[in-house]
């Protein structure tokens, strides 16, 4: 008989507690109507996934957490379209439904992509929520053309250009034909001038000295991956009119947009689960998977992974988490192997 089982927390944790998350056993999901029910083999760590648990605080209810995800799917709902059991699947779940460290999951068909058999799951489980929020940003946000060498002579300057999202929309920044400079400390310069073809930028020392030496003002763009606070200000003097400047980050305080608004600039959120968890279009973002995953199938995007580890457990997950955590990683951590028995 087929069993579920999985890494979940009852309630916020410090990553330091051997109980922030646990090995359970776990209730078998049925697939509804547009599910497919998928057995998970590859997941990786966001950011996010720490937000959401930090805003847990009652004890009672098993949490299963983690989004992005590669598995084999096993069964499909009466109106899935386009998989079948046995597909190589890979996706970023929704953040209204258990997550993906879990044996098994379900996940809506419009938010998965067929995953080429040429990626491992090493790399691609690093792929899908990231890929997504940058491919968002860049040009549903934007409006940047996503087409190869489109957008000659615009630029784009990548505030935490080192991070998951900020490795991968370099790369496709670059793709895209845009001219990119990205800040990172000085002991990831090379993985942003390395991994993604960008000018490195160190935040430590005069940001827009630095950009002018780069022959890269006014900017057309600014996608500020961090806390934009300290970095608003800044951005209105770079931007360009009618430029964008976007964020992934929630301010914790106000924002001065004031300097935008003699340029016609614009001021652009991105959440990657407005989709999901709005039922607007979410289709669109297993376009963007199949897109992606053709662009690093064809060579054109590579790897993000700067840390793999395996089999998916609680003491994994404790792992990679706090790597996470730390602020100071490069690139995605991705926990491949499936469950062990």
């Amino acid at each position: 008989m087929t069993t579920n089982s999985g890494v979940a927390f009852y309630k916020y944790l410090p990553v330091s507690d051997p109980d922030s998350f646990q090995d359970l056993s776990l209730p078998m999901p049925t697939p509804g109507p547009k599910d497919l029910l998928v057995q998970v083999q590859a997941v990786s760590l966001n950011p996010v996934d720490s937000k959401f648990r930090q805003g847990v605080t009652s004890g009672t209810t098993v949490h299963v957490s983690g989004y992005d995800a590669v598995g084999t799917v096993t069964a499909c709902g009466k109106e899935v379209t386009g998989f079948t059991p046995g597909d190589r699947v890979a996706y970023s779940g929704s953040s209204h439904r258990p997550g993906s460290e879990q044996r098994y999951q379900c996940v809506d068909y419009r938010l998965a992509a067929q995953a080429p058999a040429s990626i491992s799951d090493r790399d691609l489980a690093a792929l899908p929520l990231v890929a997504i929020t940058a491919w968002e940003l860049l040009f549903d946000k934007m409006g940047f053309t996503p087409r190869a060498g489109a957008n000659q002579g615009k630029k784009l300057l990548i505030i935490n250009g080192a991070g998951g999202v900020g490795s991968i929309l370099g790369q496709l920044a670059k793709w895209a034909g845009l001219a990119v400079s990205a800040t990172a400390g000085p002991q990831h310069q090379e993985w942003i001038e390395n991994g993604t073809g960008a000018q490195s930028i160190d935040y430590h020392a005069d940001i827009k000295q630095q950009l002018a030496a780069q022959e890269m003002t006014p900017l057309d763009g600014i996608a500020i991956l961090y806390a934009p606070e300290p970095y608003m200000a800044l951005a209105g003097k770079l931007i360009a009119p009618f430029g964008h400047i976007g964020t992934i980050v929630l301010p914790q305080q106000p924002l001065d947009v004031a300097i935008l608004k003699n340029k016609a600039a614009s001021l652009d959120f991105e959440y990657m689960f407005a989709r999901s968890d709005n039922d607007v279009a979410p289709e669109h973002q297993g376009q963007i998977l199949a897109q992606v995953f053709a662009l690093f199938a064809a060579g054109k995007l590579h790897s993000i992974t700067s840390k793999e580890l395996s089999p998916i457990n609680a003491s994994n997950v404790r792992t990679g988490t706090a790597i996470v955590e730390s602020g100071h990683g490069s690139g995605k951590v991705v926990i491949t192997g499936g469950f062990e028995d």
